[in-house]
């Protein structure tokens, strides 16, 4: 999936952080929206990021470009070049390696700690979520990444601790770039997402931890057993 020129920056803002009722800034906007396209591959790793070219593409100023990639470069997904200005942050197998092994240890935290405060109230938002996901599976884009996203962080927002959660919220974009990158591959499209997910919701709401901790980290090292399978991550 694309943008064109002249899109309407409103498609593509979708980050829970930012209301959209509310009026925000052109920093904002532009930062959710570059953000989106780099973390679905629209903007692939390596690519250099002109200003010139951002700010046309987004019917923007140069300067709110500008602040939104300084800001992207705090989450890891915008590199900033010495005197040369930004580009997507690369892929490499390292890079992945830690992202998961990050990700599985930090989300395995939360999950027990969601689970330890598990009510009737998180469980019913939790099976709510994956309902509007099963809505979705067969889609992909923005929305998609929306309520899939929403998923795993309501799986986990009963842990109380929102700089954990804020952790977990970024290594789950910094995954998706992978995912994607595994999504476009042959034979990724073999695996059973959707009963992964399912299995997933049925282990948490009948507060089994072990299985729950379980069948979350297998949904996540699946996507690089694939990657190393495939050798599609560049080694540095």
């Amino acid at each position: 999936m694309g943008y064109e020129i002249g899109m309407n920056l409103s498609d593509v803002v979708s980050d829970q952080s930012i209301p959209s009722t509310q009026m925000v800034s052109a920093t904002q906007m532009a930062y959710s929206a570059i953000r989106q396209m780099i973390v679905m591959g629209d903007l692939p790793p390596g690519k250099k990021l002109k200003i010139e070219s951002i700010k046309e593409l987004l019917q923007t100023g140069a300067s709110p470009v500008r602040e939104a990639l300084s800001l992207l470069t705090s989450d890891q997904l915008v590199e900033r070049i010495d005197q040369r200005g930004f580009r997507c942050a690369p892929v490499s197998a390292q890079n992945f390696a830690e992202i998961l092994k990050l990700r599985c240890a930090l989300e395995d935290m939360a999950l027990r700690q969601s689970l330890a405060n598990a009510d009737d109230a998180w469980e019913e938002r939790l099976v709510l979520a994956h309902h509007r996901l099963t809505r979705m599976e067969t889609q992909s884009g923005n929305q998609f990444e929306a309520v899939h996203k929403a998923f795993h962080m309501t799986l986990l927002e009963n842990c109380a601790s929102p700089i954990l959660m804020r952790y977990c919220s970024q290594l789950y974009d910094l995954n998706v770039r992978y995912r994607y990158l595994a999504g476009h591959a042959l034979g990724y499209d073999q695996r059973d997402v959707n009963g992964e997910h399912r299995n997933i919701l049925t282990a948490a709401i009948a507060r089994d931890v072990e299985k729950s901790a379980q069948t979350l980290l297998q949904h996540y090292q699946k996507t690089g057993a694939f990657l190393t399978r495939t050798g599609l991550l560049p080694a540095v």
